[in-house]
């Protein structure tokens, strides 16, 4: 998934929509750990809430289905 930095102040935020937050255990105001390990970012929750592997399928299949359109033209 690909996603675009927002400019917010003198800053730019990473938007993460509301089922990838629940896969991650997260909710608005959560905590991540953020850590760079060859040249990649890696994002984890500081304090994750284990989550259902079902729920999280359920969540996963709901993001590809809205974000459909995208994926296909990036597998192009």
């Amino acid at each position: 998934m690909i996603k675009q930095l927002r400019k917010v102040g003198n800053s730019n935020a990473l938007i993460l929509d509301k089922p990838i937050l629940e896969l991650l255990g997260l909710e608005e105001g959560g905590q991540v750990q953020l850590t760079i390990h060859e040249g990649h970012l890696i994002v984890t929750p500081a304090n994750p809430n284990l989550v259902d592997p079902e729920i999280i399928q359920q969540k996963l299949d709901y993001v590809m289905k809205k974000r459909q359109m995208v994926l296909r033209r990036l597998a192009e």
